[in-house]
C-alpha cells in the first residue's frame, strides 16, 4: 500500500507547480487567422490497437479513416498497446510505420501502456523512464511537426524535453495535445515498490509543469485571437464515470492539471472540450458542472459549466472512430458522431 504521507507530500509538491507556472507569461502559438470561418473535420481514436486481432486490423482502420473525404486531421489519444504485452523497440517501430500510413496530419498523444506501465513483468520489466525516452525518439523524430504523410507545423515543448506536448489552431479553435496519462499520471508505484521512486516523482513534477504551461499558453492564444473554442487532448480519464468511489491516492497527481483546466476554462468566453481515452467506453459529459462530485473531489470551489468532456471507445470496444467537425457559427462550435469501423460488428 502506498504511504499516505508520501502521497500527500507529493500532492503538495504538485500543487506548487500551478503557482510556479502561473507566474510565467504565456505565449501564443501558430495561428491561421484566415481559417476562422471555415469548417474543419478531424478524426479521434485511442486505446488501439489492443491485442493481436486489433493489431492485424489496424491497417484497415487507417485505410478507412484515410478514405473519409471529410477528415483532414487525425488525433490518437494514446495507448498503442494493451497493458499486458511487451513494450519492445520492435513493437514501437511497427506502430510508427503504421502511423506513417495516415495520409492526413496525425497528432499522437502518449498513453500509459507504452511507457508508464512497462515496469510490469509481462511488459518486459523495463524502466518506464527509459521507455518514455524511446517513445520520444521513435514517434517524435521531428519536434514541431506532426506525424502522417501531410506533416504540418505545430508548436511543441521540445525545448522543455516534452516534444509530445503540442499546440495548434484550426478553424478558429485552439488545440493542445498534452502528455497526461493513466496510472495516476505515472505516480502509481512500479513493480517491487510501495511508493514512487525519486526519479519517477521528478519526471512527473517536470512534465506536469510543462502540461500546465501548455494549457495556459493555449488559452492565452485563444483569448488573443478571439477563438471560438478550446480543445484539449490527453490519454488519462481524470473523471472516470465507471469508478463509483474514486480514491484520492489514485488521482492526486491529476489535481494541479484539473485545477489549471478549471481556472482557464472559467476565464474563457466559449466552450472548452476535453477528449480523452483510458476508460475505453464512449462518454459525453460535463465533469465539473454544478452538482458534480468531482468538484469536491478535486477541491474546486466553483463549477465549470463550459467544460465538456468526451471519452472515445477503445480496447475491445474500439469499434468506431470519432468524427468531429468544427462549425464556427454554432453555439457549441464542435459537433461529432461515432463512425463504425468496417468489420467491427458495431
Amino acid at each position: 500500500m502506498r504511504s499516505w504521507r508520501h502521497a500527500v507530500s507529493t500532492s503538495a509538491a504538485l500543487g506548487l507547480i500551478t503557482l510556479a507556472v502561473s507566474a510565467g507569461t504565456a505565449s501564443a502559438g501558430p495561428h491561421a487567422a484566415d481559417a476562422h470561418d471555415k469548417p474543419f473535420t478531424f478524426a479521434v481514436i485511442g486505446d488501439m490497437p489492443y491485442g493481436s486481432a486489433e493489431i492485424a486490423d489496424f491497417p484497415h482502420v487507417i485505410s478507412q479513416i484515410n478514405a473519409d473525404p471529410d477528415v483532414t486531421f487525425v488525433s490518437h489519444l494514446g495507448d498503442i498497446k494493451n497493458g499486458s504485452t511487451v513494450c519492445s523497440d520492435a513493437y514501437f517501430d511497427m506502430i510508427k510505420s503504421e502511423f506513417d500510413q495516415f495520409k492526413d496530419p496525425l497528432v499522437y498523444t502518449v498513453g500509459d501502456n507504452e511507457w508508464t506501465d512497462c515496469h510490469r513483468p509481462n511488459n518486459g520489466s523495463y524502466n518506464p523512464l527509459e521507455r518514455l525516452a524511446k517513445i520520444r525518439q521513435v514517434f517524435f523524430p521531428r519536434p514541431g511537426r506532426t506525424l502522417g504523410q501531410k506533416s504540418v507545423r505545430v508548436t511543441s515543448q521540445a525545448d522543455e524535453g516534452v516534444p509530445e506536448n503540442v499546440r495548434y489552431t484550426r478553424a478558429g479553435v485552439a488545440f493542445a495535445a498534452v502528455d497526461v496519462v493513466g496510472s495516476n499520471n505515472s505516480m502509481a508505484p512500479w513493480t517491487g515498490n510501495t511508493q514512487p521512486t525519486p526519479e519517477q516523482a521528478a519526471e512527473v513534477l517536470a512534465r506536469t509543469a510543462s502540461v500546465i504551461g501548455s494549457i495556459q499558453d493555449t488559452f492565452a492564444s485563444a483569448r488573443k485571437h478571439h477563438d471560438k473554442a478550446v480543445t484539449l487532448m490527453m490519454q488519462a480519464d481524470m473523471f472516470d464515470p465507471t469508478v463509483s468511489d474514486p480514491s484520492y491516492a489514485d488521482y492526486y497527481a491529476f489535481q494541479p492539471i484539473v485545477a489549471a483546466i478549471a481556472r482557464e476554462s472559467a476565464a474563457f468566453d466559449g466552450p472548452v472540450y476535453l477528449f480523452n481515452g483510458d476508460s475505453h467506453v464512449y462518454n459525453s459529459d460535463q465533469p465539473l458542472a454544478a452538482g458534480s462530485s468531482w468538484l469536491s473531489f478535486y477541491h474546486l470551489a466553483t463549477a465549470v459549466p463550459n467544460l465538456h468532456r468526451v471519452t472515445v471507445d477503445g480496447s475491445s470496444n474500439a469499434k468506431d472512430y470519432l468524427k468531429v467537425t468544427v462549425k464556427p457559427h454554432t453555439p457549441q462550435v464542435l459537433d461529432w458522431t461515432r463512425v463504425p469501423l468496417a468489420g467491427s460488428g458495431a
